[in-house]
């Protein structure tokens, strides 16, 4: 123990010379020397940015199964605006901050916390991860097409401080174990954050399109393509919502989402016509529900939106030089939720022509939910609070058949409607 606190001396002297900052690190030094708070969670969300996905979910179950475990978000100065009213909070790098780090028993996020945070003996790190991969992660990305694997002894590091990994399907966990090898256990549970789509109340999906201003009967879309980084003519390979909504007609209603990276960005289509920019909105759980189609590319929401069992439609103008400079673990050209467009005219002709919802893409679509879904039962956010914070086991058999809110959509032709099967 000694030896690592040492080591966080030397890390915070690099890190930075200022005499406050210093002062907080010698705080958390100090506080180490304590015994753990056995009661004590910390949760952080995309690097302390946020409050939601699964970290969110398990926090309010726990709040429900396991009230004797304070839960404690973490969050950077500039977005405890983030925050939802009555949710315990440490601003990063505070002397709060600091204190809950050292003495906490468990911690819950979907993204590594920094590198000087000492795993300390008897205490829990679940990585909830945030997303089902299609393009490869961690070490297989750091490893693929030649590259030096620069990177790779440090996410070792981080990866051995995890005593669980939650897994969405079987396919999540089989990709975990080569993109992040470690000792940890897997909770193949389903995820959380989607437990919520699965037990929402019928009129949930009419009050967020409310909220948001659209009007009864309208055909919604929710637009949300991934982040390409710089991907060369990665600007080219999104859509032009705003032609996309003036082809579609005024009966749809396009949901504009940019990736969480550029969530201080207005979308490049904010202000057009019958588009609405939903970057910033708190829960994309509440815009999958207020939605009749899902457009993605490569994005993990397409296997979240899946669980609804609603249409879904992939643009995949860049697929090819996507795989080959990113790698992917399965070709979504053969095995995609849907229906899959290359060009925007052949995306707006598979929705004037119906085949967005068409007998081909069910079937696609079925399969699809088979393979990433099975596990999605509205339970998933008990499963991991009763495994971690309660000490339970868990004997858990996915249902037979993934299970969907009952609610009217409407997908391909402005006049039609369809209802969801009822909840069983």
């Amino acid at each position: 123990m000694l030896r690592r606190i040492r080591s966080i001396t030397a890390k915070a002297r690099k890190v930075s010379r200022e005499p406050s900052r210093v002062l907080r690190y010698a705080l958390y030094r100090a506080q180490l020397r304590l015994p753990l708070d056995e009661r004590l969670a910390v949760y952080s969300a995309y690097w302390s940015a946020a409050y939601s996905c699964n970290p969110a979910a398990i926090y309010e179950k726990a709040r429900e199964l396991a009230p004797h475990i304070r839960g404690v978000w973490v969050v950077k100065a500039d977005r405890v605006r983030n925050i939802p009213a009555g949710v315990d909070y440490v601003v990063e790098e505070s002397p709060a901050y600091f204190r809950a780090m050292a003495r906490a028993k468990y911690f819950i996020s979907n993204a590594n916390f920094p590198e000087y945070i000492v795993k300390r003996p008897g205490s829990v790190v679940v990585l909830t991860h945030h997303g089902t991969p299609l393009k490869l992660m961690g070490m297989d990305g750091l490893t693929f097409a030649g590259r030096d694997g620069t990177g790779s002894a440090e996410l070792r590091k981080l990866v051995a401080r995890w005593d669980y990994s939650i897994a969405a399907n079987p396919f999540s966990t089989e990709a975990w174990r080569t993109a992040f090898p470690g000792d940890y256990e897997s909770l193949e549970y389903g995820y959380p954050r989607n437990d919520v789509l699965v037990s929402a109340a019928p009129e949930h999906g009419a009050r967020v399109r409310a909220e948001l201003g659209i009007e009864p009967g309208k055909r919604v879309i929710l637009y949300a393509p991934t982040h390409r980084g710089s991907t060369p003519g990665a600007r080219s390979s999104y859509l032009d919502v705003a032609a996309l909504a003036e082809s579609l007609g005024p009966d749809t209603v396009i949901l504009a989402r940019s990736h969480y990276f550029y969530e201080d960005r207005p979308s490049a289509a904010a202000g057009a016509a019958r588009v609405v920019d939903v970057t910033t909105h708190p829960r994309v759980e509440d815009l999958y529900l207020a939605a009749d189609v899902l457009i993605t590319d490569y994005s993990s929401t397409m296997f979240d939106f899946a669980v609804l069992d609603r249409p879904i439609a992939v643009y995949a103008a860049d697929w090819s030089y996507y795989r080959r400079s990113r790698g992917a673990y399965f070709d979504i050209a053969e095995a995609h939720p849907g229906v899959i467009a290359t060009t925007q005219d052949e995306l707006v002709g598979l929705f004037t022509s119906g085949a967005v919802d068409g007998p081909d893409a069910r079937q696609r679509r079925a399969a699809f939910r088979e393979r990433f879904c099975a596990l999605e039962d509205g339970r998933a956010s008990e499963r991991v609070v009763r495994r971690v914070l309660l000490g339970e086991q868990i004997d858990h058999r996915p249902p037979t058949a993934p299970r969907v809110p009952q609610q009217a959509v409407r997908t391909d032709r402005p006049a039609a409607t369809e209802q969801q099967p009822a909840l069983s």
